[in-house]
């Protein structure tokens, strides 16, 4: 550290003295230049003023005359004296010292008889520096010599030597004052942010991260390599609590998966295959802030699920672009390399025309599929028109992953959700060597409710071109296998979960999805405190809070909550004015008019409750309306007593396990309908049936009044399942089984004329 501060300090003085003189040496010619062109101007006029008597003098031959004028101009304080020369240069007459008339250059006298014009030259000898300045003299309209007139001009190089001392004195005070100054800023500025990193590293490499969270704002002057510190930190971070999580859970004989733990699973039991993930939903998007682009990450449990295994393949995730700049930030083949700050991946993205997003996502998806699974009495819509849509969609995207696949050995295909039931046969047309896995993420009904569909055989062919199929829960595997009993000719295996079609088996497993969790203990501020300052955003005050987030979706059974809030303060009044209802609800499929009607009835219902029994200083029920990032919700989950989750029906419900993975403090409650996958698993919520308002009703009253014992010990044992069942065990269930999978030859298209047809017809369409 010395030895560069000497170096740095070295560097300014040499650099600051190079550049001062540099410049002083300039500014003298520059200033010399000036000087010399007065004094050349003075002489000319004082010789212009002369060159008259001078010239009647010379042509009287009066020698005296020329003499006296020579004495006269000896009293100018800066004249040397004058000389004449005749036409031949001879000198005529002088009042200038012998020594130096006997150097003077003959150039200038020559110069002024021969042309007529004013010559100027610049003279030294000894310590003495003239100006000879030469002018012709003229008798009856010819050349009759030059008179010279000799000026001192010592005093400019004086001058030049006063600049050189000031200039010497200044770079003095300029290099004690840089030099200064700048040891002082780098000091403050490197080394102080330098020491802190190289402290902060030391503590993490102790393990004690936490103490050094606060001196990362120093590193802005150095950004690049902020972020690149930053990275390492959090990755260091995340290992070592992922480390001490495995060896507290192996003490106990337990197994903990992580994301490292999910990596070296895949590598391991995938050897040299390539994961390829298709979505709907992109992991990455690039938006346009302001006047920048930037790259951010969609909520999603997938995203943290599956992009660990993506990283350690070098894989590919395919889905729609959706972000407007999108399309500026792929090369020609519309891929682009993610995470932006460390590429492992890539991203391949699709694109739909407005019609094609309508009649697919819109109209088919969210209108058709979504309402037949889930059993919320909205009746499904089924258009011919999005039924040639989600056609189209799903031939574009199994074009999109087959291109992605060329020359790529045992690729692993993994499907999400219902926007792709077609996709699984399409690619194994294709590559009957690929295995192929589709996870639904929504329920699947019942053969008398799918039978609605107009289109459901061709949706359960879709489907069982893949090897794997996953539900969340066993009723749903159940449900899809008597489906394919009723309607198609397959041999199904209810034992061994399978469905044999045209020669090609398929297994059908339930793969309950959960979300990813911290093993260790956060150090949470005063949550008491952070809950009045939430509430006091709204203009609100409370001594306990209920949470519901959700989707603006009529599945997730808000209208119901709100009902069941409302009892509670009928039949419950000592909670008026103590406990308030925070509805987050993210709108969600805005173009489509059932949720629109879904939006006014929310709003009309808070403004209802609020009407009936807000005070002035307390509002029973909060809506917001809005799209909160994680660590929004994250902070309302844990200022809440109670979370409400009361689906009419749902495949999972991530949210109930999000309320439990945030709850680190081992307090909370929380209210879950019967109608969700997640009530499978979490026995210690308060499990109620969303219809029954009485109910629910009670169900908060009975988690607003339960000891802290009780809620301590089932918060506990519902978080230590989840710990053990999280979202990195579902990824390595799926993707493992498929892995393990019996892969039987099959040629879907000449096995099927239909999907052979309607592949050659999208062909050309898509062409």
């Amino acid at each position: 550290m010395r030895s560069f501060r000497l170096r740095l300090i070295l560097a300014l003085i040499a650099g600051i003295t190079v550049v001062s003189l540099a410049s002083t040496y300039f500014e003298v010619l520059a200033h010399k230049h000036v000087l010399r062109r007065e004094l050349e101007v003075r002489t000319g006029w004082l010789g212009i003023s002369l060159q008259p008597f001078i010239e009647q003098a010379l042509a009287g031959s009066r020698t005296p005359q020329i003499e006296a004028l020579a004495d006269e101009l000896k009293r100018h304080d800066e004249a040397l004296g004058l000389a004449v020369y005749d036409a031949q240069g001879n000198l005529v007459s002088s009042s200038a010292p012998p020594e130096i008339v006997r150097v003077l250059s003959a150039g200038p006298i020559k110069s002024a008889i021969k042309h007529g014009a004013n010559a100027a030259a610049y003279g030294h000898t000894g310590n003495v520096d003239w100006l000879e300045q030469a002018i012709p003299l003229h008798a009856s309209g010819r050349a009759a010599g030059a008179l010279v007139i000799l000026e001192d001009a010592g005093y400019i190089r004086a001058e030049g030597a006063t600049v050189w001392r000031q200039t010497f004195l200044r770079i003095v005070v300029l290099v004690i004052l840089i030099v200064g100054v700048t040891v002082i800023m780098v000091r403050w500025f490197l080394m102080r942010p330098v020491s802190r990193l190289t402290e902060r590293l030391r503590r993490l490499r102790m393990g004690h991260p936490e103490q050094g969270t606060e001196d990362a704002g120093d590193l802005s002057l150095f950004s690049p390599i902020a972020r690149e510190v930053e990275t390492i930190t959090e990755s260091l971070m995340e290992a070592r609590a992922a480390a001490a999580a495995e060896a507290r859970l192996r003490e106990s004989g337990q197994s903990f998966w992580t994301a490292e733990r999910l990596t070296a699973h895949f590598r391991l039991r995938a050897g040299s295959s390539r994961i390829f993930v298709v979505s709907n939903r992109e992991p990455y998007m690039h938006v346009r802030q302001g006047k920048e682009t930037v790259c951010i990450v969609p909520p999603s449990g997938l995203v943290t699920a599956v992009e660990p295994v993506l990283r350690a393949c070098d894989g590919v995730w395919v889905a729609m672009g959706s972000g407007s700049e999108d399309k500026f930030t792929v090369d020609d083949k519309d891929c682009l390399r993610v995470p932006p700050e460390d590429p492992r991946y890539t991203l391949r993205r699709v694109w739909l025309s407005a019609e094609e997003e309508s009649g697919y996502y819109d109209g088919f998806a969210n209108e058709g599929l979504w309402p037949l699974c889930h059993i919320a009495h909205t009746r499904p819509i089924f258009r011919a028109s999005d039924w040639e849509s989600y056609q189209d969609v799903n031939q574009k995207f199994a074009q999109a992953v087959l291109e992605e696949m060329e020359g790529v050995v045992n690729p692993i295909v993994f499907v999400q959700d219902y926007h792709f039931a077609l996709l699984p046969r399409m690619i194994k047309a294709a590559r009957p060597d690929a295995r192929v896995a589709i996870f639904w993420h929504i329920p699947w009904p019942n053969p008398e409710a799918f039978g609605i569909c107009p289109w459901q055989a061709e949706l359960l062919e879709g489907l069982l071109g893949a090897d794997l199929i996953g539900f969340h829960i066993p009723l749903h595997c159940n449900n899809f296998l008597a489906t394919v009993d009723r309607v198609l000719e397959s041999r199904t295996d209810r034992e061994h979960m399978t469905v044999r079609r045209r020669g090609h088996t398929t297994t059908i497993r339930p793969y309950p999805v959960s979300v990813a969790m911290d093993p260790g203990r956060s150090d949470w501020a005063d949550w008491t405190d952070r809950r009045d300052e939430l509430l006091s955003e709204f203009g609100v005050r409370a001594e306990k809070v209920i949470v519901g987030v959700d989707r603006l979706d009529y599945t997730k059974g808000i209208v119901e909550r709100l009902m069941a809030f409302e009892r509670l303060l009928e039949v419950h009044p000592w909670h008026r004015e103590r406990v308030t209802m925070v509805q987050i609800a993210a709108p969600s499929r805005t173009r489509i008019p059932s949720y629109v009607d879904l939006r006014h009835h929310v709003e009309a219902m808070v403004e209802q409750i609020n009407l009936r029994f807000q005070t002035a200083h307390w509002r029973p029920v909060i809506l917001i309306e809005r799209q909160c990032n994680h660590d929004e919700v994250a902070a309302w989950y844990r200022a809440a007593d109670i979370c409400l989750v009361t689906s009419l029906h749902d495949g999972m419900n991530l949210v109930a396990k999000e309320y439990l993975a945030a709850r680190d403090d081992e307090d909370g409650v929380l209210v879950l309908s019967k109608f969700t996958g997640a009530a499978i698993e979490l026995r210690d919520a308060l499990i109620v049936n969303p219809y029954d308002i009485d109910g629910v009703a009670d169900a908060i009253h009975h988690g607003l009044e339960m000891p802290l014992a009780e809620r301590r010990m089932r918060m506990q044992r519902a978080r230590r399942y989840l710990m053990e069942h999280n979202v990195y065990l579902w990824a390595a269930s799926i993707l493992g089984d498929v892995r393990e999978l019996r892969i039987d030859n099959l040629d879907p298209l000449r096995s099927d004329p239909l999907l052979a047809k309607r592949s050659d017809a999208t062909q050309r369409k898509l062409a």
